[in-house]
């Protein structure tokens, strides 16, 4: 896989795909975009977005959510995936930056409870406009359905597209990609047709 192809099949997934559409981690302050990129692990950005709501407005900054009783929150993201653990680590990782500024680096926010490189990177592609990539679910089948990686570790996958794709496209490759993944990949079977008329195209 050459550069010049990827990006090209990058910016084709990106035509493809309404911009009406949010993810999870897009929210104006910087707690909670993290929060929520913790609470969207292995679940559908649609309730994620739906409990941050509520979550951020009983909790509105992150010295609330140090102060939160573990049983209130696990009531309040029981629709999340792994709410009991996610609760857990909600509560521990806002004790930590109490009153302190989130960490701008992957190796300093993975040390936060609940916090591994694919929501590092995400928050820091999020929050700080940084050049990451943030490998999930749709990153993982959509980048190997194109031909960008054979690997499925997900920190091998997020070294294969570094090596591919230029810098500049990095922040935006799991925001394009999700967003394909959460509208045309809906229907599997479309998406296979989708991506292999674009593995196919002489224009690419």
């Amino acid at each position: 896989m050459n550069q010049k192809t990827a990006v090209k099949q990058l910016n084709t997934l990106k035509k493809l795909t309404p911009k009406t559409l949010r993810l999870a981690a897009e929210w104006p302050k910087k707690y909670q975009v993290l929060i929520a990129t913790i609470l969207s692990a292995q679940t559908k950005d649609e309730t994620t977005i739906k409990i941050s709501k509520i979550l951020f407005k009983k909790y509105p900054s992150m010295k609330a959510l140090s102060n939160a009783k573990q049983k209130t929150l696990e009531k309040i993201i029981r629709p999340v995936n792994y709410h009991k653990t996610k609760s857990k680590h909600i509560i521990a990782t806002a004790k930590v930056l109490v009153g302190k500024k989130i960490p701008k680096t992957i190796e300093e926010l993975i040390k936060l409870p609940g916090v591994g490189r694919k929501v590092a990177n995400v928050y820091l592609a999020e929050a700080e406009k940084a050049d990451t990539i943030g490998v999930d679910t749709h990153i993982k089948r959509i980048s190997q359905k194109l031909g960008w990686t054979k690997n499925r570790h997900p920190h091998k996958i997020e070294r294969d597209l570094e090596k591919i794709f230029p810098k500049k496209y990095w922040s935006s490759i799991n925001y394009i990609v999700v967003m394909f993944g959460r509208t045309i990949g809906k229907n599997r079977r479309k998406e296979d047709e989708v991506l292999k008329k674009i593995r196919q195209s002489k224009n690419l």
